[in-house]
């Protein structure tokens, strides 16, 4: 079994800012020497004020200076997060740490601003970050109560859109989204509706809304109860005698509404619609029909419309006729027994699209045709007859469905972390799965006394030589190692052991596969990416996300819900961090010098990004652990959002596995000096990440 790197981190004390003096791709072969790996310290600026004016220094050499009085300090301003309970400083972590830079003030105040605007960008579409993180609910494939499964995916330079797969013989037309807004929106968010087959024989539903439950084998609906018998049930238990007299048709009435508003075939068609009366003309109307019932037949309501935009109903009753409704328990019983089982469902239906289903998505472009694997995809396979990929509809039985039996463990005292790569941890020649990882690498791991594993590669990725880095699919996990259930077996059986699983998470930069992954996923340069130039990292080909698109960061944003949420993920590693803060993705040579960190090669938008995700992950999985690869060391990685930092738990120090291998390649083991050694290990370790040997170096010490 290959040995895997090993590194520990441990909370000490708070580090001075420090700055890498070399940039180097975290991907790069070659190792700089020794003194590149050290990062010098920022150099606190000296402040002076000028303690006379003009007009009395020319008469300074008259007589003895007078000191000007101290000027009064101006209070910094900070606000109020809600819900957070801290206020926000935009420069609080500077004056913590003695740092005093007004251009880096500035530059952090501004970003605080922008960081502003884009939550206001973001809750103008979303309700909140859980909302904007959700995404995975609604985009991708998934199955609607409504015996079908809808599938949407976000493509606005795309004309047409529609799904091909083993399930309609790869035909382009049959099912395909819909003309105007039941199809698209204005986002350019496509809609496709995939309506299960009646089995031969089986007469349509009463109700073209009656709903499913796709899980359980055996509920009430399965015993054929008529719906017109459990709401005349419902109305002798909720109703007193004579009040339902008014009421002898509501589900006839609710049926009859659907029909009024949607046309006879249902919301998911666009017909010619006549006019609907405003509220207040349909309750007259109704009230004439009521003249001949006694009083008593219907409770005392009076709806008042005024008609003017964004009006609330004003409901007018009498007490006595409150009183009577509010006491009334509403029968939810009766409604469970409408919704029929998946057995009943297996007898009336042939499902539209199957477990292990093949699929891709169609578009029209300006450009011409293009076949794609969706975005939201969550498992993804190679065609073995070309270069092109397919998703796979994962929809397993319920008897079939992985199901968890362990928590997240506690793990008290610092993080002891073991680094590894499933398809090379076996000793075979061949790529090991996740199955034979579970069996054989945990335990070793385990036994080893680590208490966390950051597992590399995770996600789907078309070229195996990346390591796992050039991604092509961001929900699905690698089809090389296994299946999404195999993936949730060993993370819990992980968890079973007590460890961790953290996962190197790569939003930094996507694969430029454009047959695959997101490059011009719809025709277009410029849908996940930035176009021209800025679009392509510079050294690597990789595409680079455009972060101030409030679409991409919603796709980034529900990525790392995702695997918290599906695949129960203790912690992200943040891959190559410099290659998404910098427009020079990090390849240039830094000085230390502080204005570096907030000159015009400074990707604002991407440090807005960062602060967005962490708040979001801390928010809504507390015990998260985010982990910040950056090789420029950027001023506040680990500080609080609240205060100007980007919210990380910790960073990992490339500086000290370059300092074993300079040691090993260039100086004899009897002139090791101790002092500098132990000089590199401790200093800067608040939060600190620390290796004694990193991936990154794979191939440094072969034999050359």
């Amino acid at each position: 079994m290959a040995s895997c790197p090993l590194f520990l981190l441990a909370p000490q004390p708070p580090p001075p800012l420090v700055a890498a003096r070399h940039c180097r791709s975290p991907l790069a072969g070659s190792a700089h020497p020794l003194t590149s790996c050290r990062a010098p310290r920022l150099r606190r600026r000296q402040s002076f004020r000028c303690s006379s004016s003009p007009s009395s220094s020319s008469s300074s050499s008259s007589g003895p200076r007078e000191r000007s009085p101290r000027p009064r300090q101006r209070k910094q301003r900070t606000e109020q997060r809600p819900g957070s309970g801290s206020a926000v400083d935009p420069v609080g972590f500077l004056v913590k740490t003695g740092v005093s830079d007004r251009a880096f003030a500035q530059f952090l105040r501004d970003r605080h601003k922008a960081l502003k605007d884009r939550r206001w960008e973001l809750y103008s579409r979303f309700i909140d970050l859980k909302e904007g993180s959700s995404g995975y609910e609604l985009l991708g494939m998934h199955r609607h109560r409504q015996h079908r499964v809808d599938f949407m995916d976000w493509a606005p330079g795309a004309r047409y859109c529609s799904l091909i797969g083993d399930f309609n013989q790869w035909s382009a037309t049959e099912n395909c989204a819909r003309e105007g807004h039941l199809g698209h929106d204005d986002f350019g968010y496509w809609f496709v509706i995939l309506e299960d087959k009646l089995r031969e024989g089986q007469e349509p539903d009463e109700y073209f809304f009656q709903e499913y439950n796709y899980v359980d084998d055996y509920d009430k609906g399965d015993n054929g109860v008529d719906a017109k018998d459990l709401i005349r049930r419902m109305n002798e238990e909720y109703w007193e005698p004579g009040e339902v007299t008014s009421r002898k048709s509501r589900w006839e009435t609710v049926a009859k509404l659907y029909e009024q508003m949607f046309g006879p075939n249902g919301p998911q068609t666009e017909e010619e619609l006549g006019e609907i009366p405003d509220a207040e003309t349909r309750y007259k109307n109704w009230k004439a029909t009521q003249k001949d019932e006694s009083s008593s037949s219907s409770p005392s309501y009076d709806i008042i419309d005024t008609g003017q935009e964004f009006d609330i109903f004003n409901v007018v009753t009498d007490r006595a006729s409150f009183e009577k409704f509010q006491a009334k328990a509403t029968p939810l019983a009766y409604w469970v027994e409408m919704r029929k089982g998946r057995k009943a469902w297996i007898e009336k239906y042939v499902p539209a699209i199957s477990h292990k289903d093949k699929y891709r998505i169609y578009f029209n472009t300006p450009d011409g045709a293009l076949e794609r694997v969706p975005a939201w995809a969550t498992y993804v396979l190679p065609d073995t007859e070309g270069m092109q990929s397919y998703a796979v509809h994962w929809e397993p039985p319920p008897e079939e469905i992985y199901k968890w039996r362990f928590g997240r463990p506690k793990v008290k005292g610092s993080l002891r972390i073991y680094e590894c790569h499933v398809g090379i941890s076996g000793s075979e020649q061949k790529i090991s799965s996740f199955q034979e990882f579970t069996s054989n690498v945990l335990p070793h791991i385990k036994n080893a006394g680590y208490n966390a594993v950051q597992i590399i590669g995770v996600l789907e990725h078309k070229d195996y030589s990346s390591v796992g880095y050039k991604v092509t699919n961001y929900f699905a996990v690698s089809s090389r190692f296994g299946t999404p259930d195999d993936f949730k077996k060993l993370v819990d059986e992980a968890h079973g052991l007590g460890l961790l699983v953290l996962i190197d998470i790569v939003h930094s930069y996507a694969s430029a596969d454009e047959m695959v992954g997101l490059s011009l996923f719809d025709g277009s340069n410029d849908c996940y990416f930035h176009s021209g130039k800025r679009g392509h990292h510079k050294y690597w080909g990789t595409r680079m996300f455009k972060y101030d698109d409030v679409d991409v960061l919603h796709f980034l944003l529900s990525n790392l819900s995702w695997w918290v949420t599906e695949y129960k993920i203790d912690g992200f590693q943040f891959h190559s961090l410099s290659s998404m803060l910098y427009t020079h993705n990090g390849f240039s040579t830094f000085t230390g010098a502080i204005e570096e960190y907030c000159n015009q090669y400074v990707d604002k938008d991407a440090l807005i990004y960062l602060i967005l995700a962490n708040e979001m992950l801390h928010e809504l999985h507390p015990d998260i652990i985010t982990i910040a690869e950056d090789a420029t060391y950027y001023p506040g990685l680990c500080e609080p959002t609240t205060q100007g930092g980007l919210g990380f738990d910790y960073w990992a120090n490339l500086s000290i596995p370059e300092m074993w291998l300079w040691h090993l390649e260039n100086v004899p083991e009897r002139e090791w000096s101790m002092n500098k050694i132990m000089k590199v290990l401790i200093s800067s370790n608040h939060h600190m990440l620390s290796y004694v040997e990193n991936h990154n170096q794979g191939g440094s010490l072969l034999p050359r």
